[in-house]
């Protein structure tokens, strides 16, 4: 197996990911996937690299047209990103465990929560966000890649960590198809 270092550029620093060249193509693929983020209209806002770790899954965000403020981000529980349809398609929030919503909800949280996006006054957000309840393989507890995928998706508001089922968050602004790796 090799080993090959790729630079990232975000919030103003590098970061060091490793990008694995192996010959076992699902390997490599189970472990980084690279997904674009869509908005309203269909355009490319941006992208999101979700990367496997042993601490759970990296998700480094770098997205333009956001509009300026704090957006809620999630995990939703279905790899469908309908534009025309208000990225609805995309299901409720990702929660196998069948948690309610919110940080601040005493009984947890769903897998697919984590902590509000923010962006600047040009509307472009660059983040990174540690998800400790989810993973990239097919099987196992918060598995991303089951039969039917997931998606990210950026709301139009914030996320209050309380409101069931979704924050109070608003309309959904973006979102991201992750899908499981295709057979070569």
């Amino acid at each position: 197996m090799t080993i090959c270092l790729a630079a990232l550029v975000l919030a103003g620093s590098a970061v060091i990911l490793p990008a694995i060249a192996s010959a076992d193509h699902h390997e490599a693929a189970a472990k980084t996937q690279t997904v674009a983020l869509i908005g309203t209209e269909g355009q490319t806002l941006g992208m999101a690299i979700l990367e496997q770790t042993p601490a759970g899954v990296l998700i480094s965000v770098s997205a333009s047209g956001i509009g300026e403020g704090e957006h809620a981000f999630h995990v939703h529980e279905k790899g469908l990103c309908d534009a025309a349809g208000g990225f609805t398609s995309a299901g409720g929030h990702f929660a196998p465990d069948g948690t309610a919503h919110g940080y601040r909800d005493a009984k947890g949280h769903h897998a697919g929560d984590m902590p509000n996006l923010f962006a600047g006054a040009d509307g472009h957000v660059r983040a990174q966000v540690l998800n400790q309840a989810v993973s990239l393989p097919d099987t196992g507890e918060g598995a991303l890649f089951d039969a039917d995928g997931s998606a990210l998706v950026i709301h139009a508001g914030p996320d209050d960590y309380l409101s069931q089922p979704a924050g109070a968050a608003g309309g959904r602004i973006a979102c991201a198809v992750i899908s499981p790796p295709k057979s070569q």
